[in-house]
């Protein structure tokens, strides 16, 4: 079921709070807008943990630890390098900081009204 407007505009406003207030929980949430896929960087991971895993069985088969060692660090270095995201426009997102703290603080205080009359009507 679709959100509505009003529903999706709530939604990036306590998103972009959330940014504001903890941005260290925000951004283990992987929720950061600023933050995407590269694809350069799964394609290069990709690559190293193939040349890994290549590098893992020539070790095993020649009986060289050392060979097999390196393999498998390179293997598991492509598959982080792989799974790294890039930050695309860090500065537009500081830029922008001083209008949603204005709109924060309304939309803070309207939760906070709501809250409010929400514990005066229980008994």
């Amino acid at each position: 079921m679709p959100l509505s407007e009003h529903e999706q505009k709530l939604l990036e406003q306590l998103e972009k709070q959330l940014h504001e207030d903890d941005p260290k929980f925000a951004n283990s949430m992987g929720s950061d807008p600023g933050r995407s896929w590269s694809t350069r960087h799964v394609v290069i991971g990709v690559l190293c943990a193939l040349a890994g895993v290549f590098l893992l069985l020539v070790g095993v088969t020649l009986q060289n630890i050392f060979v097999g060692v390196l393999g498998f660090v390179v293997m598991g270095a492509g598959v982080y390098f792989a799974t790294m995201k890039s930050s695309r426009g860090g500065a537009g997102a500081k830029a922008g900081g001083t209008k949603p703290g204005k709109q924060r603080s309304s939309f803070m205080s309207s939760l906070e009204e709501r809250w409010d009359e929400r514990r005066r009507g229980e008994p």
